[in-house]
């Protein structure tokens, strides 16, 4: 059965991009390569029987069995040596990769309590998206119950854009809720106060002149 994204991207979102982004040719509206999903084993790492039950969780939420990734070097800060255990990583690529999408952008991101959106800043200039998901009993496949310790997952879209803007016009396509940063805003506040700080202390050096 063909995922319901898939359907959707070939049915109607590369006609919407392709009028949105004046593309001609339908090869070059961008699309979704791939999806990289990591969790960090933390304190659990030196335990099997936790290093299982979050393989266990990573794969009902992926439908893919994760790779265990190893430190490549000692670091003492973190308390890590080379060869030991770091966390997990699953790729997604085609239809589970689409359903992923699907249930997460659907399902789980609106679970999160007080969730306003992704920031835009997650986005990279090579057509990547990036966003941390603080606890991974969001997913529905997670039984809360049986969860020996929450973890956060750290996930990133992979596409084929060629900017940011075009990423972000395809993402809000698979119904991403992406919402503007307020980086601007903030900047434009600092600067606002910055000019009215100095109109102040001219003010105050004319009135003791005068």
């Amino acid at each position: 059965m063909i995922p319901r994204l898939k359907e959707k991207y070939k049915n109607k979102i590369i006609k919407n991009l392709m009028s949105k982004l004046n593309y001609k040719n339908t090869h070059a509206v961008p699309k979704i390569e791939k999806v990289v999903i990591n969790m960090g084993l933390g304190a659990d790492a030196s335990d099997q029987k936790k290093i299982k039950s979050s393989i266990q969780d990573v794969s009902a939420i992926t439908g893919q069995h994760p790779i265990v990734t190893k430190f490549k070097k000692s670091i003492s800060n973190f308390k890590s040596r080379k060869g030991a255990s770091a966390g997990l990583k699953v790729t997604l690529r085609n239809n589970r990769m689409y359903e992923f999408v699907d249930r997460m952008v659907n399902i789980a991101l609106p679970r999160i309590k007080d969730f306003k959106g992704l920031k835009e800043s997650s986005c990279d200039k090579f057509g990547n998206f990036s966003f941390g998901i603080k606890e991974h009993i969001i997913f529905p496949e997670i039984n809360f119950d049986k969860v020996d310790s929450i973890k956060g997952l750290d996930v990133t879209i992979v596409t084929t854009s060629k900017s940011k803007e075009d990423t972000i016009l395809l993402l809000k396509e698979f119904n991403f809720p992406i919402i503007k940063t307020l980086e601007k805003k903030i900047k434009k506040v600092k600067e606002v106060k910055k000019v009215e700080k100095v109109e102040k202390v001219e003010k105050t050096e004319k009135g003791k002149n005068g």
